[in-house]
């Protein structure tokens, strides 16, 4: 049984996805795209009209999927979740992520400040961080809404580093790690950033230290 022929779109998008991944957004022109895609620009100019709608499509055809999943299993914990869930469920639908392509192009868009506050925050992300930040107010009471902001913010900054240097961790130590053993992966951030979660904040840890060095 033969597959089906790639349509010109999926094309378009396959090939800006690559190329945003491997080179950034800025970097990568229309032309770029269109030779990877073995498509002319009349093409992208009749499914996309510009290389900003491009840019777009491209982020939404992966986000929201990302996005849909995190909310289903946020759902599925019911109302006790363990703060290791709420975790695994922000971070494992990005890190375990069907299209290897998509790895890398998502760490551009977090790593970029202006694509993220732009295309994806405003547009996609901000229901999202209000219902995570819901759900660590649950499990993290004693934690004021001004660190819950931060360690969130930590716990999307670790995310970002390891997708914008996926393809190049091997090449930065000798040991033989693989990170395309993503479930792996996932335990071991999702154990880390909840140590990070449950860590005493650096005020109290200041006031402490200090009552401990006048006794």
């Amino acid at each position: 049984m033969t597959s089906a022929p790639v349509g010109t779109k999926t094309k378009i998008l396959d090939a800006a996805e690559k190329l945003f991944g491997q080179n950034g957004f800025d970097a990568t022109s229309l032309r770029d795209i269109t030779h990877e895609a073995q498509v002319n620009l009349a093409a992208v100019n009749y499914h996309f009209q510009s290389k900003e709608s491009l840019i777009d499509a491209v982020i939404v055809r992966r986000l929201e999927p990302v996005n849909r999943r995190r909310m289903e299993m946020l759902d599925a914990m019911g109302a006790s979740p363990s703060l290791e869930q709420i975790i695994e469920a922000f971070v494992s639908p990005v890190l375990e992520a069907d299209e290897l392509n998509a790895v890398p192009m998502i760490g551009r868009v977090f790593s970029n400040p202006a694509h993220f506050a732009v295309r994806i925050f405003q547009k996609h992300l901000a229901p999202v961080a209000r219902r995570f930040d819901e759900a660590f107010a649950l499990v993290i009471p004693a934690i004021p809404a001004e660190e819950r902001f931060w360690r969130l913010h930590f716990m999307v900054g670790a995310m970002t580093h390891l997708l914008a240097m996926w393809d190049v961790l091997p090449l930065m130590t000798p040991l033989p790690i693989e990170p395309i053993h993503r479930h792996a992966l996932v335990s071991r951030m999702v154990q880390f950033l909840a140590a990070g979660f449950r860590a005493p904040m650096a005020v109290q840890v200041a006031q402490e230290s200090n009552a401990v060095e006048r006794n």
